[in-house]
């Protein structure tokens, strides 16, 4: 599918199809009654061409100026385009919680991960809502702070349990550490570590050029075998603890922690820009959701452990070198792939 122009259906007519599209796709309801909607303006751009659109500011500017075509005339396909459109749902009372939802399905690859952030504007503030996927499940919006919070939490949460390597890295970092006071401050490590560069990769303090973002994943994947290999090592060398302090253990992986924090931050960076609302209320919900998800794994995976020690010490052993050497070989492929992208970027 691509707007293309020709005679019959040129660029400058097509955007009455898709004011169409947009008024039957996008539905608004308050107390599940639908309310009508009327599109004010759409404007068409080429990706790379469009206006800021991260405020109520910019959306005003960007319906205020004038439609260029000229950038669209050798055809555009859907997926390097990006439409505007404002629309105008009417409703004679005051509303003060209304429901969002679509059903446009483009058949697009990863569509359920489309980013969805919802600015409410309302005299008492405003609001920042996100969700993930073609809305056709409705998102609640009110002028709650809490509700706010909470979609961009759960966000959180969903990213961290959707991506393996940070799963692999802190089930590792529980089979290392059984016992609760060394767990606790090595997770404690980890978390100060991703919570300072969260913040620092979001603001744009690190470098832009290509092959940045496979560097930080391949160190991602190095510090996984790291961690993988800590936990057996007391196994195949007795003396291990005894040699390696605890606290350099815990350095270590609050060192760690930083190089997985620029990772939360290139996912973050796709959900929010810097000048949206709310930012800092968005950016700390966000890492909370983080922080839920990580302790929900070490919850599962010290359980799981526990449970397995039980079974007696040989079969513990046996276990931690079966889900470190899983975690190992997974790693290595990751380390190359990824390797690759940094050598094909630079």
């Amino acid at each position: 599918m691509s707007f293309r122009k020709s005679r019959d259906s040129p660029i400058k007519r097509s955007t009455d199809g898709l004011a169409m599209l947009a008024q039957h796709g996008l539905n608004l309801t308050v107390d599940e009654e639908s309310v009508k909607v009327k599109v004010e303006h759409i404007r068409i751009y080429k990706n790379g061409t469009q206006p800021d659109f991260a405020t109520l500011d910019d959306a005003q500017r960007a319906f205020q100026s004038t439609q260029a075509f000229n950038t669209l005339e050798q055809g555009v396909y859907v997926g390097d385009a990006t439409v505007d459109v404002l629309l105008n749902y009417n409703s004679e009372d005051a509303i003060y919680q209304y429901a969002l939802s679509s059903n446009l399905n483009p058949g697009l690859p990863d569509q359920d991960e489309a980013a969805n952030l919802v600015l409410d504007y309302s005299p008492s503030g405003i609001q920042v809502f996100r969700a993930r996927g073609l809305l056709d499940k409705p998102i609640v919006v009110t002028r709650s702070v809490f509700d706010a919070v909470i979609t961009f939490i759960n966000e959180g949460v969903k990213h961290i349990l959707d991506g393996l390597d940070h799963i692999l890295f802190v089930i590792c970092l529980v089979l290392g550490a059984m016992h609760l006071r060394p767990l606790l401050w090595r997770v404690t490590g980890f978390t100060v570590g991703h919570s300072i560069t969260l913040s620092i990769g979001f603001f744009g303090f690190v470098p832009t050029a290509a092959w940045f973002v496979p560097a930080v994943e391949t160190g991602i994947a190095l510090s996984i075998i790291y961690v993988a290999i800590v936990a057996v090592a007391a196994d195949l060398k007795p003396g291990f603890q005894q040699e390696k302090s605890e606290w350099t253990v815990v350095a270590i992986t609050g060192l760690i922690g930083l190089l997985h924090g620029l990772g939360f931050s290139f996912v973050l960076q796709h959900i929010l820009q810097m000048t949206s609302p709310n930012i800092w209320q968005s950016l700390l919900a966000f890492n909370l959701g983080v922080e839920i998800g990580q302790l929900l794994i070490v919850i599962v995976a010290w359980t799981v452990f526990y449970l397995i020690s039980l079974l007696g010490i040989r079969v513990a052993k046996i276990n931690r070198y079966f889900v470190a050497s899983a975690c190992i070989l997974i790693s290595l492929y990751w380390v190359i792939e990824r390797g690759n992208s940094v050598l094909a970027n630079i």
